[in-house]
């Protein structure tokens, strides 16, 4: 079956592919279509709904949509829903002028930003799975099928912010993924293979979730 993925990041692509092989999935640049929609809303969900129903004005078919973020807990989950956008404590929410940091930069300044925080002592009250450097990931994905016909899976991955830049570690993944510490695998998430993190990741535990009712969508 056709499956529209409303991103055009192809990181994202890629693991969608890997985890629905019996599909054609296809983003909006597969098919010239312009898409850039404004992600307003405040939670993951809310987000991925967004950019579901616009995609899904377009195409007329199932669409897949996922929003995602890593949560720091020590700094009361964010950056969050403004993962990608981040540029450090001076701008949480990213540049008012929509420029975008890069990824080594927004790496830097999440390691940092959480030692100060720690340093300080400044911390909220949260659930730290792994400690004080707890963080996880969140997916929200909404499979789309028209407005009154949607499913909606949230998951988490867990792990530990490293300590300092110089400990990233790994080429596969994207994102925050070298700076993000599996204890049960002693590595980074961009250490672990794809097959490894398809099994345990936020996304991978989500598209699962998701996937019996996309197998038999009639």
């Amino acid at each position: 079956m056709k499956i529209y993925l409303a991103t055009n990041n192809q990181h994202k692509k890629k693991e969608m592919c890997e985890l629905l092989p019996e599909h054609t999935v296809l983003t909006p640049a597969d098919e010239g279509i312009n898409f850039n929609p404004d992600e307003t809303g405040s939670t993951f969900y809310e987000n991925s709904l967004i950019k579901a129903k616009a995609l899904y004005e377009i195409v007329k078919s199932p669409v897949i949509a996922d929003d995602s973020g890593i949560c720091v807990d020590a700094l009361g989950g964010a950056p969050g829903i403004y993962s990608s956008r981040y540029a450090g404590p001076d701008f949480m929410q990213g540049k008012p002028d929509g420029s975008k940091i890069s990824q080594e930069e927004q790496n830097i300044l999440l390691i940092n930003q959480l030692n100060d925080a720690l340093k300080n002592e400044n911390l909220p009250s949260a659930s730290y799975l792994h400690g004080e450097r707890s963080c996880h990931y969140t997916c929200a994905m909404v499979l789309y099928c028209g407005s009154d016909r949607l499913f909606v899976a949230q998951e988490t991955f867990e792990g530990i912010l490293i300590k300092d830049i110089n400990e990233q570690a790994g080429n596969g993944g994207f994102g925050y993924d070298p700076i993000v510490f599996l204890p049960e695998y002693q590595k980074t998430v961009a250490q672990i293979s794809a097959d490894e993190k398809n099994a345990i990741s936020h996304r991978g535990k989500a598209v699962k979730a998701l996937k019996l009712i996309i197998d038999n969508l009639k």
